[in-house]
This record gives C-alpha cells, structure tokens and sequence, in this order.
C-alpha cells in the first residue's frame, strides 16, 4: 500500500472481536469507531435480531450492507466492523474495495467461547456446528477481501492492533 489508509475495515466472523479490537483500534488512531449494529439500528429503527426474526436473513443481509455503504460514504478516517455475512455479497468486493480491510480470523471454538449465551445474536449462533461450516464456507470471500489477515485465537486485543496498525502502515503515526 503506497499510502496510508483512512479507513480500516474489520472482518470476520460473529465473535471474532470486530467491536472489541474496533473499539480499541480507534482509540489507538483517534478515529471514530462505527459498529455495523450501531449503524442498522440507526438507518432502520430496528435491533439486527429483530430484522432477522421477523423480515428473515435477506432483509437483514440488506440492512447490513446499506449500513457498510453509509459507513463507507461519510467523510473522514473511521474504523468499522463490518458484518460478518457482507462477505456472502456479490458487490462486497466493490464495497470494501477502497478501505484497508482486515480479516480476524478465530477458530469456530474461539468464535462459541467468546459468543456466550448468544443473548442478542442469531438463534444457531451458540451452535459450534454452525459457527464451523460458516467459517468454513466464508473463509475464501474473507481471503479474497482482505489486505492482511490477523489470527486472534491467542493474542491480546493489544497485539491484534499493533499487527493491524502495522499492516496498514499507519505505525509512525499512530500513538
């Protein structure tokens, strides 16, 4: 990358720390964190779950990604979590295609451990089954997608920002 980005997406599955390492990376770089949930419930009124329950999984899909092209059309630096599904989008490449895009990729046991109860996410997301064949068949798109790739089974949500903030060549200038 030529020049520093001044957007950072963050990728990866339901569980993977897209808000926690989000949080912290834009502390880090004094930029504004946008949250893919925040952003749905801003645009439509609605909780996530509440879509999904009653409108199904496409309308949610819809919501998501108008929330990721909102995110993606405000002016300034930002770090967003994006949501997790956006990857199962034909136009996702055409989405994430002009911000550093950054894959968290977790174990599915990773993913069930730090998902919990499930509270306030899908019905099958507690299912370790179901957390395995998604990352399984997302795995390719979330390749495709990212500029760099961080593994964060095992590493500090300190660590995980110093390899983004490094992998976005942003190091000099982030305090």
């Amino acid at each position: 990358m030529s020049q520093a980005p001044d957007q950072i997406l963050l990728l990866g599955m339901m569980g993977a720390g897209k808000t926690t390492v989000g949080l912290a990376l834009a502390t880090r770089l004094g930029w504004p964190f946008l949250d893919n949930d925040a952003l749905v419930r801003t645009l439509t009124g609605r909780e996530p779950a509440e879509i999904d329950a009653s409108d199904g999984p496409a309308a949610l899909h819809d919501a998501e990604a108008a929330a990721l092209r909102a995110a993606l059309e405000r002016r300034g630096p930002a770090v967003i979590a994006v949501a997790g599904a956006i990857v199962d989008r034909a136009d996702a490449a055409s989405m994430t295609a002009t911000a550093h895009t950054v894959w968290l990729r977790a174990k599915p046991e990773t993913l069930r451990a730090r998902i919990g109860s499930g509270v306030g996410r899908r019905a099958d997301a507690t299912d370790l089954a179901w957390l395995a064949a998604h990352a399984v068949a997302r795995e390719p798109a979330y390749r495709a997608l990212a500029d760099h790739v961080v593994d964060v089974d095992r590493i500090s949500v300190h660590e995980i920002v110093r390899r983004i903030v490094d992998g976005a060549g942003l190091g000099a200038s982030a305090g």
